[in-house]
This record gives structure tokens, sequence and C-alpha cells, in this order.
């Protein structure tokens, strides 16, 4: 496989989006020159059947090194992925069975097509850690636990925070940078593609290959896609994007985005050139209208992850029910006590009580920028616009 050398190519791939590149940006770049067929992955333990646009971001990063004609290893973690990964968990995840993460990842390798390709001279191979993760016996376990301090795991944010507010600690918590890092040891790789919030886990698995196999193995951290108060994308937040999302879903989904994340998401969620982006960040900077430069951004989400005609189907779907759509001119505003969806409609009288703020919510009877709401945790933001039914409207400030 002729592995291309291009300069421009190799500078994109290790700023575009890109947090942090360990031991350092040089060392990768000399690589990347060299010729050299390298070897990385991304793990992606299956705790929800869907893959979302945060695992995206890292697949576009494993895109540039394939077409760079690098190995490519998406790795399914079904083994850590019945642990769980405590990172940004404050409390302790509630384990999996096997039957439940082989059963969450049956569409991964579907849902990742659409950026990654599995096919051809080239192509990107699935593997799962269980191949050597299971057949590890207690000796193994002290083995590998040896490599590893308790000091080391303690540095560890979330167990911080959890021993400031005399929240347990469980031992096999400390495991899971412990199996995440033999990862690496066992597929015996260069390096690892990853969140920001992985730098722990993938460092972790740097160390082992340095110690056992003298491998000075590189790690890259994306960054993520979080707003202006740096919280990430989430389910609670209702702003969540599944990459098995309908285009119309996914379009608007990306709408209700706060208008701080255009440029970045532009950069880390779309492969729209760089320059285009930049101009773009000029006009906003310039006081051009927000609303028409993510329109561009739902677009190019949807176009990346779902394909040309799907962009196409979420742009007019969006224009023909909510830019056209009958809603007032003279919405009423409400600036909440708090930022969930029940206090805003109650708050705002368009529901006479909790209960039936909840029923509506079941019901599908509440949209947030003309997406359906589905859970009742979900947070607004300022802009939002809160509809129940047709003839319902309220504007949060």
């Amino acid at each position: 496989m002729k592995i291309d050398t291009d300069l421009s190519k190799i500078d994109q791939l290790l700023t575009r989006g890109v947090e942090n590149i360990y031991p350092t940006k040089d060392f990768l770049k000399d690589l990347l020159k060299s010729g050299k067929q390298l070897t990385l992955y991304t793990g992606y333990d299956p705790t929800s059947p869907t893959l979302h646009i945060g695992h995206g971001i890292t697949m576009l990063k494993l895109r540039e090194f394939q077409e760079l004609g690098h190995k490519v290893i998406m790795l399914i973690g079904d083994f850590t992925g019945m642990i769980g990964d405590p990172t940004d968990k404050l409390s302790t995840r509630k384990q999996l069975t096997r039957e439940q993460v082989l059963e969450n990842c049956k569409e991964y390798q579907k849902q990742a097509s659409s950026v990654l390709n599995f096919e051809g001279k080239n192509p990107v191979e699935i593997k799962y850690n269980s191949e050597w993760l299971s057949k590890m016996n207690f000796a193994d376990l002290i083995e590998l636990a040896s490599h590893f301090t308790v000091q080391q795991m303690l540095e560890r944010d979330m167990f911080q925070k959890r021993i400031e507010e005399e929240k347990p600690i469980f031992v096999h918590e400390f495991m899971y940078p412990m199996m995440q890092g033999y990862d690496s040891v066992a597929m015996d790789v260069d390096g690892e593609v990853g969140g920001n919030d992985q730098t722990f886990n993938m460092l972790a698995g740097r160390d082992l290959m340095a110690e056992l196999k003298n491998k000075n193995k590189f790690v890259l951290t994306t960054k993520l896609l979080v707003d202006s108060s740096g919280a990430k994308m989430g389910k609670t937040t209702g702003n969540a994007v599944s990459l098995d999302q309908t285009p119309q879903d996914m379009f608007g989904k990306v709408m209700s985005w706060g208008d701080d994340m255009i440029v970045k998401g532009l950069e880390i969620c779309t492969r729209m050139d760089i320059s285009e982006i930049k101009k773009i960040e000029k006009e906003l900077e310039k006081g051009g209208n927000p609303r028409d430069y993510k329109l561009i951004l739902a677009y190019e989400v949807v176009k990346t992850f779902l394909g040309d005609e799907a962009a196409e189907k979420g742009k007019e779907y969006f224009i023909n029910t909510f830019s056209k759509k009958e809603i007032p001119t003279d919405i009423p505003e409400l600036l909440p006590s708090k930022n969930d969806i029940i206090t805003v409609l109650v708050e705002s009288k368009i529901c006479k009580s909790t209960s039936e703020a909840r029923q509506n919510i079941a019901q599908g009877g509440v949209k947030i920028n003309d997406i359906k709401v589905e859970d009742i945790k979900t947070e607004i933001k300022k802009g939002d616009i809160v509809q129940k039914g047709s003839r319902f409207f309220v504007k949060i400030v």
C-alpha cells in the first residue's frame, strides 16, 4: 500500500480538530512523512445501540489516516463495555451483560460506514477486545495491575470529586484504564485516536506499550463538541445527535445548537474545506446572521454522516416545516427559574401543572425548535422556542 506523504494533508491531519498529540506533534509528523504504514485505532464501547456525533468526530480523524494509506482499526469494546468507562462519571456506571453489549453494537459498522471505508484496498478492520481480555486469568490481571499505582488512578478528576463528595470508587473502575491500555499491547499498534476526555486511558496504553513492547505509541486527542459553558452535547441537554437519526431530525438537532457552535461544529463535525470555514468565521465576526451559517452547518453535518441527498431532505424539511410555519411573530418570552423543560412549561403557563407537563411530553406534544422532546430532563437554553401543540409557544430569554 503506497503511503501518501503530502505535507498539506499531513498538516491538516495534525491540526484540524486536534486538542493534543503525545509525545509531540513533530514526532507524529515525522512518522507520517516517513512513508511507513502506521497502525492505529479508536475504541468504541457499545453502551448504547447507536453511535453519536462525538464518535463521528474521532471517525473523521481516522478517515484522514485511512486516506493517507494507514491501517485503521475500529475496536469494539465488547468486554470493556460490560464494565463501563468511569470517565466524567460522578457515580458508578451500571454494568451491562454480554448479551446487551453485543446487541448494542449490531449496527455500528453500518452507522460508521458513512465516514469510514470498510471495503477496497485499505479497508478499516473491526476487532473486539473480548478476543484477548476474556482470556486473561487472575495471574495475568495481577501482572497487568503491577504496571499501575493507586496514586496514578486517583489523579483522575472524577475520582477526586467522588472522594470529596464521599461517593464510592469501586476497584473494577480502576481496572478500566488498565484494560483499555492493554488493548494497545494486544494489537501492537503505533497509535491511538480518541476524544480529549479519553486522554488518561490512552496514555495508560502509551505507558504499557513503552514498558511491554518498548514502543513509542502516539496518542492524538480530538476536540470535544462542547457549548460555550463547556458542557458536552448529550441526551440531558436534548441536543445529542445519533448517527442513525433521520435527516430531518439530525438537521433540526444541529439547528438547535447555540450560535457559538457554528465554527467549531464545521471544523470538527464536517469535511468542509478549512478555508471556507475561515471565511464563515470572518463573516460572523463582521455581524453576519448566525442563522444563515447555522443552516450551512446543519447541511454539512447531515451531508457528512448521512450523505448529500439526506442533507437536501433535511434542509427542505426544516425550511418548510419550521422556517415557514405559522409561528407567531409576537411569541411570549420567559426567563425561567430553572433550565429544564418541565419548569418552562409550568412557569409559562403552557401547562397547568408538572404532571400535565410530563403527560404532554410522554404523548409527544412538546417540541423545542420543532424537535420533539422525549426526555423530561431535557434542558433548554437562551433563544430556544418551546411549543405545545400548534397554538402554544414561548421563547426562552
